[in-house]
């Protein structure tokens, strides 16, 4: 299976990274290939009509979506910026999706994550995506929030508090079973 990774935060020391990094260890297997991407690959200026109309669609938002046309399931981990989505993860978004007759998220698998240093753990920004998401080509398999993520992560072990381990581990258990049956379905298909 190929998986893509990345946070939805351009921060070097995003701790969204660090959650969608450590989340992604539990989907590598034997022929599994995990990529994980760095927002900060995929920079360009912010997005506008008028600059669209001026320059065209940058050539980082196509390879961007080449990245999203290439996995079988997407993890994300969206970090929350004043109640949204940070401005670096809307303006990939933004590009992309002006990309001619391109869904967004081309109907991939995605789990969505999200964390954040206060005990909500990125809820609101998550509910925003939920609801959003769907209609962008996403095919959401599930949503896991991990509250206060200084006292519940540790690099290295992932996330530490158990009943918040064993909740994740659960979520992760059920993508598996749902992945494997939908490639084994593709597969008999073939």
């Amino acid at each position: 299976m190929k998986i893509l990774a990345f946070a939805g935060s351009n921060s070097r020391q995003s701790i969204n990274k660090k959650f969608v990094t450590s989340v992604s260890k539990y989907y590598k297997e034997a022929d599994d290939e995990v990529v994980i991407l760095d927002l900060n690959d995929f920079e360009m200026p912010i997005f506008s009509v008028d600059r669209e109309a001026e320059t065209g669609i940058p050539e980082q938002a196509y390879a961007f979506a080449k990245q999203i046309d290439w996995a079988d399931l997407i993890l994300m981990s969206l970090s929350e910026n004043n109640g949204s989505y940070s401005a670096a993860y809307k303006n990939l978004m933004d590009w992309t999706s002006r990309i001619k007759g391109r869904k967004l998220f081309a109907d991939k698998p995605i789990l969505l994550l999200g964390t954040s240093d206060g005990a909500r753990g990125a809820k609101s920004v998550l509910e925003a995506a939920e609801k959003r998401m769907p209609r962008d080509g996403a095919d959401l398999l599930a949503v896991y929030s991990l509250p206060s993520f200084y006292e519940n992560f540790e690099e290295g072990k992932g996330v530490i508090d158990p009943s918040l381990r064993a909740s994740l581990e659960a979520t992760v258990r059920k993508t598996k079973r749902t992945m494997s049956e939908r490639l084994n379905t593709t597969k008999e298909q073939q």
